[in-house]
Order: structure tokens, then C-alpha cells, then sequence
């Protein structure tokens, strides 16, 4: 039998205590962005790394907003929306160079969201070959770079762009 050495999941599967609140507000609403992994903000959206990534740079794109509804967002914060997930994708494209991406909203728990109650996009950068044995025979997904690590790359060239 391999063995895969991860011990960074240790934090992550011994992590019984869960902080109240919606993770998307609380992102939102607080100043210590590295911590909570937020890249960037925009008067009605939230860029943020997820925490539980199925890929190096998977990202999460979400209204300001506490809503779990595409209806209950009007016009201009739709089009931010829409803009946040452009961004997403060439900061991604920049930063990971990926082959492709996979974009999805999951509406409700049936969907497979895992925060049901706050709406957000899931931006994956994918690349060819990426699915491997490890995935199909031992449903395990192999993730090559450390989250902080990909934080502070993607955050670094937030950070350029803004200053130029």
C-alpha cells in the first residue's frame, strides 16, 4: 500500500469547532482578509479562496449581500457578480495557468451547496490530466500547494495590479 503524507489535513479533519455565522458575511464584514482568505472586494462582491479546495486556486465568487437567491439581487449587483468572476478567471489564468476552468452555482442542498444560505460561485482551475488514478481508484484528490501559499501568490498579483 502507498502512502500519501499530508499532514497540513490534520487541521482540517480534527477541526470539530465551526465559528458561527455564514462564512461569506463574516468574510465580508471583517478586516483580517488573509485569515479568512479573502483576495478581493468590490462594492457589492467577495473573491475569495476556499478552504476546502478540490484544486490549487479554486476560488469562490459571492454577493455582499446574505441571500441565497439569484432573484433577491438586482441589476447591478448580478453585473458585479459577473465582473468578480471575470477577474477570478484572469487572475487565475495569470497566477495558476490552468487549462480550463470549471464555473458552477449550486442552488440548495439537493444541488450539492455546502453553504446553502449565502449564494456564491465556484470558480475550479483544472488542468489536463489532472484527474488521475488517485481520484478514480482511492477517491482521493492530490493537492499540490500549500493554502496559504496560493493565497499569497494570487494576493501578490492583486496587490501589483491595484498599485499599476
Amino acid at each position: 500500500m502507498e502512502r500519501i503524507w499530508a499532514p497540513w489535513r490534520m487541521t482540517y479533519v480534527s477541526n470539530t469547532t465551526h465559528e458561527p455565522g455564514c462564512i461569506f458575511c463574516l468574510a465580508a464584514e471583517g478586516d483580517n482578509d488573509r485569515e479568512r482568505l479573502v483576495l478581493a472586494r468590490s462594492e457589492y462582491t467577495l473573491i475569495m479562496l476556499n478552504r476546502y479546495p478540490y484544486t490549487c486556486g479554486h476560488l469562490m465568487v459571492s454577493p455582499l449581500r446574505h441571500t441565497a437567491e439569484m432573484n433577491d439581487l438586482n441589476d447591478l449587483e448580478l453585473l458585479n457578480l459577473m465582473h468578480a468572476v471575470r477577474k477570478s478567471c484572469n487572475l487565475l489564468h495569470e497566477v495558476v495557468s490552468p487549462d480550463g476552468l470549471n464555473i458552477g452555482i449550486n442552488l440548495g442542498k439537493a444541488a450539492g451547496a455546502g453553504v446553502e444560505e449565502h449564494l456564491h460561485i465556484h470558480i475550479v482551475p483544472r488542468w489536463n490530466g489532472d484527474t488521475n488514478f488517485m481520484s478514480v481508484v482511492g477517491d482521493v484528490r492530490v493537492i499540490p500547494d500549500g493554502l496559504m501559499e496560493s493565497y499569497d501568490r494570487l494576493a501578490a498579483i492583486l496587490e501589483i495590479k491595484k498599485q499599476g
